[in-house]
């Protein structure tokens, strides 16, 4: 039977789950939140949207064709459409009829009840007023002290500080902030003015950029990690805090 890989060093991080055990079970499901939840993973990674009628969904694209293969776009429709949609299984077909896009809510009584941290990325460009109603959503299960946010886009994180400025957040970087002109300071200038910590794709982190995150007294979460060549100097030469990852544990 197919398992995680253990991660076995002397320094571990902290391993975060991405969009639950997704290398088990099928991403951003029930099933690969409670996956996680059953396992030593510290934290619970998701993705949200918001549906036409204003109900927070767990998904990573803006569609379900990669995982559902119905084309439907979730921001567009409301959430029975949404909620309707029997989702493949890891063979790609659709192959299980209990296979569904969770509600925010029920991502987040996973987290609590096995008591893992919510790792929760902010997929869509969110008003003032939803990033208060997402946080109310969580705080309403009291677990708001055990949240994370990350994102891609500054201006969901930057929104957050006006309300949440101590709430824990990390700004998501890829390779493209680099071709983009973006720089090491610039980015050590970013993570400083609005208190973040960084969330950057694992095979653009340097030792360099690393040694000037901690010396600014910032942590590191590192995406997506899958294999334990790749983990191992993560973990033990350039310290990172945090290791995202669909089957390692």
């Amino acid at each position: 039977m197919m398992d995680t890989i253990k991660l076995s060093c002397e320094r571990k991080p902290l391993m975060v789950a991405h969009r639950g055990v997704s290398g088990l079970e099928k991403e951003n499901t029930h099933g690969a939140f409670i996956a996680a939840g059953n396992r030593s993973y510290y934290g619970i990674e998701t993705d949200i949207y918001r549906t036409a009628d204003g109900r927070y969904v767990c998904l990573h694209d803006s569609n379900t064709a990669r995982v559902g293969i119905d084309n439907i776009n979730v921001t567009e429709c409301t959430y029975d459409t949404i909620r309707k949609i029997q989702l493949c299984g890891i063979s790609g077909e659709k192959d299980r009829n209990d296979i569904c896009i969770p509600l925010l809510e029920e991502y987040i009584q996973i987290c609590k009840g096995y008591e893992k941290v919510a790792v929760v990325e902010l997929k869509q460009i969110f008003t003032k007023e939803q990033l208060i109603e997402i946080c109310d959503i969580i705080k309403a299960q009291d677990w708001l002290d055990h949240t994370v946010f990350i994102a891609f886009g500054l201006e969901n994180l930057i929104t957050l500080r006006e309300f949440a400025p101590k709430q824990t957040a990390q700004y998501l970087i890829s390779g493209g902030f680099f071709r983009n002109g973006g720089t090491n300071e610039a980015l050590l200038d970013t993570l400083n003015r609005y208190d973040l910590d960084l969330d950057i794709q694992y095979n653009i982190l340097t030792k360099e950029l690393a040694q000037a995150v901690h010396d600014a007294g910032k942590k590191i979460n590192v995406w997506t990690v899958n294999d334990l060549e790749s983990a191992l100097p993560l973990a033990e030469e350039m310290q990172v805090e945090y290791i995202t990852t669909n089957i390692l544990e």
